[in-house]
């Protein structure tokens, strides 16, 4: 039996789903794979850097219940918690990945898996991250930055050997779904945005969403991890859904091929890679089209298999969780190594 000391670098709607999992699937994690755990450590504004000696309570931590505040800083968090795996789901800087690098740095130093939600730190760090863990035999995993909990990089990473990516193209935000779908009923783009908001895809001010930063900074981790090409944000050529009305979409509605928030992805013979981020109208026969609603898909073109699409219906908060649960039991399962 194994024993974990797990650590929750930030613990909004993502950390607090991803503890309950853990607390319903814990007959599950002891008998199917020999893990049993407990959470030593917590870090958010609003109790600062909590670490202990001995497990913290869950219930009560999810009751809201803890109070308990600490000033400690990261190092002092880390030393003092002492954890094997550090879960990191705080708010990144899209233009920089911090302060989710730092953090993930630091997690690694310490010895600890590190397994992040964010799409910025694999977009700007992952080379660095990735030497790091590999480094370290610790794992470096972020299954769920871009389909939540449906398998990209571990479908690559475990079982398509020597597959090459020609391209790929994807839907790959829910908040412009559900706003373009609004809008093809007649009604307006508040409304839209009203509605994704209210459905809880959608944050208070959804401009990273509808201007296509969200499909952007997706697109370059695939980049990144996948192609191994390091293409940045600003090599993406973007155009986001504001330039649309509902008379325009609800006849592309009718015609049958309506509009989506589309991500291309090419690699060029040199092993560059040509993106852009961009509403196009899509038809029956593209096999994108049956996304609506929430759901997420992406289709990748390889060498060797024509079409290979992965779709992920209808994902919710604890689609995020399971992403990270999943990597912290293959993280266990697999050892040293990265993807």
């Amino acid at each position: 039996m194994k024993h974990y000391r797990l650590c929750f670098l930030g613990f909004g709607n993502v950390g607090r789903a991803l503890a309950r999992l853990f607390v319903s699937k814990t007959a599950e994690l002891r008998d199917n794979y020999g893990i049993e755990w407990e959470i030593t450590g917590v870090a958010t504004r609003r109790m600062g850097w909590r670490a202990s000696d001995e497990a913290i309570d869950v219930a009560q931590l999810l009751a809201g219940n803890d109070e308990t505040r600490s000033e400690a800083g990261l190092d002092g968090w880390l030393a003092r918690a002492k954890p094997d795996v550090v879960f990191e789901t705080t708010s990144a800087n899209p233009e920089t990945g911090q302060p989710a690098i730092d953090y993930l740095r630091a997690s690694l130093q310490a010895g600890a898996h590190a397994i992040t939600a964010n799409k910025p730190p694999i977009v700007y760090a992952y080379d660095e991250l990735n030497r790091l863990a590999r480094a370290q035999g610790k794992r470096l995993m972020f299954e769920s930055t871009v389909l939540d909990s449906a398998p990209v990089f571990s479908l690559f990473r475990e079982t398509l050997p020597a597959a090459k990516v020609r391209g790929f193209s994807a839907v790959f935000n829910s908040t412009t779904n559900i706003i373009l779908e609004t809008m093809e009923e007649g009604r307006s783009f508040a409304e839209g945005v009203k509605t994704a908001q209210e459905l809880g895809v959608a944050e208070t001010d959804p401009s990273n969403d509808i201007e296509g930063w969200d499909s952007v900074m997706k697109v370059c981790a695939i980049a990144r991890v996948i192609l191994k090409a390091p293409l940045l944000p600003t090599d993406v050529k973007r155009e986001g859904i504001r330039g649309l009305d509902p008379a325009t979409l609800q006849a592309a509605r009718a015609e049958g091929k309506p509009y989506k928030l589309l991500t291309r992805a090419t690699v060029n013979p040199d092993g560059s890679v040509t993106a852009s981020v961009r509403p196009e109208q899509i038809g029956a026969n593209n096999p994108l089209a049956g996304v609506r609603g929430t759901s997420l898909a992406v289709n990748f073109e390889l060498d060797t298999i024509p079409g290979l699409t992965i779709v992920s219906h209808r994902p919710n908060l604890q689609s995020t969780a399971y992403g990270l649960l999943a990597d912290f039991v293959n993280a266990d399962r697999r050892g040293m190594g990265t993807d």
